[in-house]
C-alpha cells in the first residue's frame, strides 16, 4: 500500500499495492480531503483509474501498512498511518486463514489542512540534540507525542483483517459465522485506536455490501491493541508409532483495555463505570494440528477509588478518596467481569497468600478441534489477580497459574510433553517478556524479577537490575509520566476540550441536530436540594452542635424532610497554618471533622435516610467535603478532586483551593472552596488568587472549572467592606446591610468584571461573618480590631441552580460565623434507551422518500436555504449532475485560489441547516413513548447503512 500527497487542493490517497490484489479485482484508492472545519473530513473510496496520479504534485510516495484513522490536533486535521511493523508469528498456523500478528514500529501524521509538517518526522523530532528548546513549537510536530506512544513497540495489529486480535479464542468461537470475520466485530474494551477510527467505521458501513468486500479485501482499516503478543513455535515427540515430531505452536497474547489507561501514578484505582486502572486480559494459547486450547486470566487495579498524589518514591502513600461511595463501582467491575467471563475469582496479593495447588484445578480451560473449529471444553471462569500495581507479583502469580493450567490439558492429550524443557523454557520466556512488556506501558520500566521468572534462579545479577528499575520507576512516575497521560488521553478522545473527527455525512449530522434540538423527547428533570457551606475554623476542633449550621430553620420545607441530596461544605484553617502544616498538612483534624459532620447527619431529627462521604479533598488548612444520601452513590459518577496553590506565588499551600467536580445523572457540578489573600488593602492579591484558580485548577482530562454545567464557589474570600471600623460596626449592629453591600470590595470588583465575572451571589441579609472574638457574638476586640467584613461567601453559576436560601449560622467556635447556603438544581436525567429509538425515527424519516423522489435532491431542497448564493458551497451531487463539471470549470478545473475561498469561508457543514430553515426533523411531530419503545425493539446495534452509489469525484489534481 502506498500514500500519496497531493496538493491542489491538499488530499492525501492510500492506493493498495499491486500485490495486494486479490481474485483479480482492480487496485483500490482512499482520497482524504479536509472538510470545512479542523474536525471535519470527506473521504472517497475509488478505483485507482479514477485517481490521476500523473497530475499528484508528489511531496511524498511511502509505502504503509494501514491507516489507524484521523485525529484533529490544534485545529488541524491529520491522517495516522503506520509505516514500519514487523510480523510476530502466527498464533494458530493449523488454521487454513492466518492469524498472524504484527507490531506496529513507527507511525506517522499526515496534516489533511496544510503541508507545513510534511517534511517534520513526528518521531525523530522529539528527542533531537538539534532541536531548538528556545523555539519548540518551530520544529515540534503537534502529534508527537502521540506517535512517541504507538511507536513505542507496545501496539499490535492482526496482519489479516479476517480475524479479530482484540477478542479471544471462546469469544470468535462462539460468534455467527457471518460476521466472525467482519472488521467491524471487535472486542470493544481493548481496540485502543477505535475513537480515531471510528469515522472510518461508519463511513464502511455506508458502503454498500459490493463497495464494503472491496473495502475490506484493500485492508485500509488497522485495529489496533496494546499490550504483548508473543509467539514460539517448536517441534514436540509423538507418539512412538510413526516417529515424526509434532509441531505446536505456543502463543501468549496480553491485551490493555483502554477505558482507564494511563501512567502508574496518574491512573489507579476504578471509575465510576467499574473500569480499572491497568486491566489486562491474557490468553495462553496452545495450538497443533490436532487442538487448539486457551487459558484466560485478568488483571487489574484495586477495583475501588483511590489515588496516589504528591511526590512518590519508595513509600506508597495511598488516598482512599471515596470510602463509603465504591461498593457501586465495585459491584459494577465484577457484575462486567462475570457476563464476560462467568465465575471470576478474584486474588489478591496485598500481603496475602493463596494456595495456588487449590485455586489452579477450577475453571478449567477451552479447547476446540482444529479442523472443524468445534468447541470440545469451554473455560468456566477466569483468575482476576491483583497486587498493589499489577505487574510484578502478578505476573509470577499468572505465570504459574498458566503453566498448570496447561499441564492439565498436557495431561489429557500428551503426558509426554510435560517433561519437555524447550516447551517449559519457551512458556518462561514469554511470560517475562510479557511483564515486562507491561510494566513499561504502566510504570515507565521493565518488571522486577524477571531473571527469577526466565530462570527459576535469583541472582546478584537480578538484585542489582530490580534496584536500578526501581529508581527509574520513581523518576520516571514523577516527571515523565504527566506528559505521557495527555498523550494518552488525547489518543483515547478523553480530553475535555477534544472532538471527534467526522466524515461528510448529511443524513447522520442532520440527524445528530436533531436529537439535540428534541432533548426533552428522552430526557427527563428532578429537583434535587443541595446544601452548601463554607466555614473558617480558626484551627479549632468540633467544640459544639452543628445541628444550625447543616440543619438550619427555614431553610427545608416539608417536601425535602429536612434531608438535602447533598451536603458540600468547605473549611478553611482546618489545621493552623503554621510552618510545619505548610510543609505537611496533617489530615487528622480534617478526619475528625468528617466524623463529626456524619454523627450530626446520623442524629440529626426524623432521619430517613443515611449519608455517606463522598470524596474530601485537603491544601494544608483549606478542606472540602462532599456527603451524599447514600442511595445516591451510584447515580453519581465521575467525582474527582484536585488542589492549586497560590500562596507565594503558587508555591505554598497556606492559601490556594481544592475542587470537587462529579456528574449527578446527566448534569455536571464543579465546587471549589478556596482561602484568598488576606489584608484589608490586598485587593488585586485576592483578585490574582481568583484568576490562578480559575485558569489553573484543573481535573483530569483537561478538564477545567468552566468545563462544568453548575459552578459553586465556597470560600473565605478575605474581600472586605471599604468603610471606617466604627461606621461598619454600627451599620451591622442595625442590620443597614445596603449601605454596607455598597462598600463591598468583592462587589465592587464583580461589576467591575475583574474578578468572579458570570457569578451571581444571593442577597446579603446577614451580618458579616468575620471578625469575632472566640465564644462569643461580639466582634473583634483585640489590639487589631479588624474591621467587619463578609469574607465568607458563596458564588455559583450555572442555568439549573435555583438559590432558596443564603444566610449564616450563630455557632460560636471560630472568629468567623459558618455561612449556608440551599439550592434546589434541576438534574436532567437521558433515557439512553429513548434517544437510541429516536435517532432511528429520525433516521427513517430522512431516508424515506415519495414515489419518484430522489434523496439526493431531497436532502438538497431540505438543508439548502431559500436565499442561496453562488458564492456558497454547491449543492449535493448526484448520479446525473456533478458540481465540479460546468461550463466555467470544464472538467472541474479549480483555480487554487478559488478553490480555497470555497474551502475556508465558512466554519460549518454546507449541509448544514442554516437558522433561517426549519429543519423537518425538528419540526416533525413528537415521537409518543410506544412509538419509541417500538423503533428500540427494532434498533439494530449499527444504524442501517445508506446504500447509494457515490459519484465520481471531481478532476483534484
Amino acid at each position: 500500500m502506498y500514500l500519496y500527497l497531493g496538493s491542489h487542493p491538499r488530499t492525501l490517497i492510500l492506493i493498495t499495492s499491486p500485490s495486494e490484489e486479490r481474485d483479480g479485482k482492480p487496485r483500490k484508492a482512499l482520497v482524504f480531503r479536509a472538510g470545512v472545519n479542523s474536525t471535519q473530513a470527506v473521504v472517497e473510496f475509488l478505483p485507482k483509474d479514477e485517481v490521476d496520479l500523473l497530475n499528484v504534485v508528489r511531496l511524498t510516495q511511502r509505502g504503509v501498512k494501514g491507516c489507524l484513522g484521523m485525529i484533529s490536533v490544534e485545529n488541524e486535521l491529520f491522517l495516522a498511518v503506520v509505516t514500519s511493523a514487523a510480523e510476530v508469528g502466527n498464533t494458530r498456523p493449523s488454521e487454513t486463514a492466518p492469524e498472524a500478528v504484527a507490531r506496529i514500529h513507527e507511525v506517522a501524521f499526515y496534516s489533511l489542512t496544510s503541508s507545513l509538517w510534511d517534511d517534520i518526522d513526528a518521531v525523530s523530532n522529539v528527542d533531537s540534540p538539534d532541536r531548538d528548546y528556545n523555539n519548540p513549537q518551530a520544529y515540534e510536530h503537534p502529534c508527537a507525542p502521540l506517535s512517541k506512544i504507538i511507536s513505542s513497540g507496545t501496539f499490535y495489529y492482526a496482519l489479516d483483517s479476517s480475524w479479530d486480535l482484540s477478542s479471544r479464542l471462546t469469544r470468535r468461537l462462539a460468534r455467527d459465522p457471518k460476521i466472525s470475520n467482519d472488521i467491524g466485530t471487535f472486542d470493544e474494551r481493548f481496540v485502543w485506536n477505535e475513537y480515531i477510527a471510528r469515522s472510518l467505521l461508519d463511513f464502511r458501513e455506508r458502503l454498500d455490501p459490493l463497495e464494503r468486500d472491496d473495502f475490506d479485501r484493500c485492508q485500509f482499516i488497522i485495529l489496533t491493541i496494546q499490550g504483548y503478543v508473543g509467539v514460539f513455535s517448536m517441534a514436540l515427540p509423538a507418539p512412538p508409532t510413526n516417529g515424526s515430531p509434532t509441531i505446536a505452536t505456543l502463543s501468549l497474547i496480553s491485551r490493555l483495555g483502554w477505558k482507564r489507561a494511563g501512567t502508574r501514578f496518574n491512573t489507579r484505582g476504578v471509575d465510576d463505570d467499574g473500569n480499572c486502572a491497568n486491566f489486562v486480559e491474557t490468553e495462553t494459547l496452545f495450538g497443533t494440528d490436532q487442538h487448539c486450547t486457551s487459558y484466560v486470566q485478568a488483571r487489574g487495579s484495586v477495583p475501588v477509588f483511590w489515588e496516589q498524589q504528591g511526590l512518590q518514591t519508595f513509600g506508597q502513600r495511598i488516598q482512599i478518596t471515596r470510602p463509603h461511595a465504591s461498593q457501586p463501582a465495585f459491584e459494577r467491575h465484577f457484575v462486567h467481569l462475570t457476563e464476560e467471563y462467568g465465575p471470576t475469582h478474584a486474588i489478591n496479593l496485598l500481603g496475602t497468600k493463596e494456595n495456588e495447588a487449590i485455586l489452579s484445578n477450577s475453571f478449567g480451560f477451552t479447547m476446540c478441534d482444529t479442523s472443524s473449529h468445534d468447541l470440545i471444553t469451554n473455560q468456566r471462569g477466569i483468575f482476576r489477580t491483583n497486587c498493589l500495581d499489577c505487574l510484578d507479583r502478578t505476573n509470577f502469580v499468572q505465570d504459574i497459574l498458566s503453566r498448570t493450567t496447561l499441564e492439565q490439558y498436557l495431561l489429557l492429550v500428551r503426558r509426554e510433553w510435560i517433561h519437555s524443557n524447550t516447551l517449559w523454557l519457551h512458556h518462561r520466556e514469554l511470560w517475562a517478556e510479557n511483564g515486562d512488556a507491561l510494566s513499561k506501558i504502566y510504570a515507565g520500566t521493565g518488571a522486577l524479577n524477571t531473571s527469577y521468572t526466565r530462570s527459576g534462579k535469583r541472582t546478584l545479577a537480578g538484585v542489582f537490575s530490580d534496584a536500578t528499575k526501581s529508581v527509574s520507576r520513581a523518576y520516571i512516575n514523577n516527571f515523565q509520566d504527566k506528559a505521557k497521560q495527555t498523550a494518552i488521553d488525547m489518543f483515547l478522545g478523553n480530553m475535555n476540550s477534544q472532538r471527534q473527527v467526522t466524515i461528510f455525512d448529511p443524513i447522520h449530522d442532520s440527524v445528530r441536530d436533531a436529537l439535540d434540538k428534541r432533548l426533552p423527547e428522552y430526557s427527563h428533570n428532578k429537583r434535587c436540594v443541595i446544601f452548601v457551606g463554607t466555614w473558617n475554623l480558626n484551627g479549632r476542633a468540633p467544640s459544639e452542635s452543628l445541628i444550625p449550621w447543616l440543619f438550619p430553620r427555614d431553610s427545608f420545607d416539608e417536601q425535602t424532610s429536612s434531608s438535602p441530596d447533598m451536603f458540600v461544605l468547605g473549611f478553611q484553617e482546618i489545621v493552623p497554618l503554621t510552618a510545619q502544616q505548610i510543609v505537611q498538612a496533617d489530615p487528622e483534624k480534617r478526619r475528625i471533622w468528617e466524623g463529626k459532620i456524619l454523627e450530626t447527619l446520623d442524629r440529626r431529627h426524623q432521619k430517613k435516610s443515611d449519608y455517606v462521604l463522598l470524596r474530601s479533598e485537603q491544601l494544608v488548612g483549606t478542606a472540602l467535603m462532599v456527603f451524599v444520601k447514600s442511595e445516591l452513590t451510584a447515580v453519581i459518577r465521575n467525582v474527582e478532586a484536585t488542589t492549586r496553590k497560590t500562596g507565594l506565588r503558587g508555591m505554598s499551600g497556606n492559601k490556594g483551593a481544592a475542587g470537587i467536580r462529579l456528574q449527578y445523572h446527566d448534569t455536571t457540578f464543579c465546587f471549589i472552596t478556596a482561602h484568598l489573600a488576606a489584608g484589608h488593602a490586598n485587593v488585586e492579591e485576592r483578585n490574582m488568587d481568583y484568576r490562578t484558580i480559575e485558569t489553573g485548577l484543573h481535573f483530569l482530562k483537561g478538564k477545567t472549572i468552566s468545563s462544568h454545567e453548575n459552578v459553586i464557589w465556597l470560600a473565605d474570600t478575605n474581600y472586605r467592606i471599604d468603610l471606617e471600623n466604627e461606621a461598619v460596626r454600627s451599620l451591622a449592629e442595625s442590620n443597614s446591610f445596603d449601605t454596607l453591600f455598597a462598600a463591598d470590595q468583592l462587589k465592587q470588583t464583580m461589576d467591575a468584571g475583574i474578578a468572579f465575572s458570570g457569578y451571581e451571589e444571593g442577597p446579603l441579609l446577614f451580618r458579616p461573618s468575620y471578625r469575632y472574638d472566640l465564644g462569643t457574638d461580639n466582634y473583634d476586640s483585640s489590639e487589631k480590631m479588624r474591621i467587619p467584613a463578609w469574607t465568607d461567601r458563596i458564588l455559583y453559576r450555572g442555568h439549573q441552580l435555583d438559590l432558596s436560601a443564603y444566610s449564616r449560622a450563630e455557632l460560636k467556635g471560630s472568629d468567623h460565623k459558618p455561612v449556608f447556603a440551599v439550592f434546589r438544581p434541576s438534574i436532567r436525567i437521558i433515557d439512553p434507551v429513548k434517544r437510541a429509538a429516536l435517532s432511528r425515527l429520525l433516521l427513517d424519516s430522512v431516508l424515506h422518500t415519495e414515489p419518484g423522489e430522489k434523496l439526493d435532491d431531497k436532502l438538497a431542497s431540505m438543508v439548502l436555504p431559500e436565499d442561496y448564493h453562488s458564492n456558497e458551497l454547491p449543492p449535493p451531487s448526484s448520479d446525473e449532475q456533478t458540481w465540479w463539471d460546468t461550463p466555467d470549470l470544464p472538467n472541474g478545473v479549480l483555480p487554487i485560489l478559488s478553490f480555497n475561498s470555497h474551502l475556508y469561508r465558512h466554519s460549518k457543514n454546507p449541509f448544514d441547516e442554516d437558522g433561517s430553515v426549519d429543519s423537518p426533523l425538528s419540526s416533525s411531530p413528537s415521537s409518543s413513548d410506544e412509538e419509541l419503545y417500538s423503533a428500540a425493539i427494532m434498533t439494530p446495534d449499527r444504524p442501517t447503512p445508506v446504500t447509494r452509489k457515490h459519484p465520481s469525484p471531481p478532476p483534484i489534481f
